[in-house]
């Protein structure tokens, strides 16, 4: 009897035990956010922010999951472009910067190789197939599996492995993205991992910053979504801007510097925005104003004017602030002072 409890004792302290442990280890992926599973939501987002981005060639090939491998050849708004390098990406750039209100198209010529975000390559034979991995980035992009390419880690970092009960099995140096993502499709469900912090880090808007715990890297990954959201609300308002200035013609409202309005300097003057980037001032005696304008974004839109050969109209020479538009009115603030403000009105 007195043997069994012996040995019903030694069971129950090894289940004790094992429960023990299978808590302790919940507990340290629960509670501990730096010591993680093949499927925590660290390894997700490393594995993420570790992916081959191709969103550098998104104006040729409109997938940010891959990029094409030069060379090729494409039609870009019906002219033929051969690209042996990235230098030749200003070819395709200029011809679409021709006109600002014109629909911009790329045709691309098959066979052609591309990179995935998983590294690996593929030859493309036709737009069937290119289609089905333009759909596949699509649906990659919707259920929050494509790459995040608004975070960028400084390499190299360290990564400490460990078994299932706990035990350091050792460290791994990282010094690429590659890397980092091959290690990171590959945590096996025996093992856990810990990010040796700090880690320095920069997100979208070119910020940089020390990372030191999982839900740093949490918070920094989300301020920079959020960052990259505001610039493609940015790229999509600009477009819109650009089709305002081309279909309308303006007035200067009001002009502010140091707190003076000198708006009837420019009373007489109709502003009118052609889709070649060039704009031209005329006024009632037909004196002419030449100059030239450009519309951009950041996380604002931008809209820069180039006037020559008119004193009041080259102090409208500025990269300004949109700071609200609609049809009829546009607002803007000087990017280098924000007490300089001009309103341009629709006629």
């Amino acid at each position: 009897m007195k043997k069994l409890k012996i040995v019903t004792g030694i069971a129950l302290m090894a289940i004790l035990g094992f429960t023990s442990c299978q808590s302790e280890i919940d507990d340290v992926e629960g509670e501990n956010p730096n010591t993680n599973s093949a499927n925590s939501t660290t390894t997700s987002n490393l594995k993420r922010t570790s992916m081959y981005d191709g969103s550098f060639d998104d104006f040729l090939d409109g997938a940010s999951c891959s990029s094409i491998l030069l060379p090729v050849t494409a039609k870009v708004n019906g002219v033929q472009v051969s690209i042996l390098s990235q230098l030749d990406y200003q070819q395709v750039i200029s011809i679409f910067g021709q006109f600002n209100n014109d629909q911009d198209t790329v045709v691309l010529q098959f066979p052609l190789k591309i990179r995935l975000s998983n590294y690996t390559e593929a030859t493309v034979t036709n737009q069937t197939e290119y289609n089905a991995i333009l759909n596949a980035c699509t649906s990659a992009e919707a259920s929050g599996q494509d790459a995040i390419s608004s975070v960028n880690i400084t390499f190299p970092i360290t990564i400490l492995t460990y078994n299932l009960s706990l035990q350091q099995t050792g460290s791994i140096a990282i010094t690429s993205e590659q890397q980092l993502y091959t290690y990171m499709s590959n945590v096996s469900s025996t093992e856990l991992f810990s990010v040796k912090y700090p880690i320095s880090v920069a997100i979208a808007d070119g910020t940089k910053m020390t990372v030191s715990s999982d839900a740093e890297l949490q918070a920094a990954i989300t301020a920079s979504l959020k960052t990259e959201a505001a610039m493609a609300v940015a790229v999509e308002n600009s477009k819109k801007l650009e089709t305002i200035l081309v279909n309308g013609k303006f007035k200067v409202d009001s002009y502010v510097s140091a707190g003076v309005n000198s708006a009837t300097n420019y009373k007489d003057f109709t502003i009118d925005f052609a889709n070649n980037l060039s704009v031209t001032a005329i006024n009632l005696v037909n004196t002419t104003v030449n100059g030239t304008y450009a519309v951009s974004s950041e996380l604002d839109v931008l809209l820069k004017l180039n006037f020559s050969g008119n004193a009041s109209f080259t102090l409208l020479n500025n990269t300004w602030k949109v700071t609200s538009f609609t049809a009829s009115t546009i607002t803007l603030q000087s990017s280098t002072n924000a007490a300089v403000t001009l309103v341009l009105k629709q006629i």
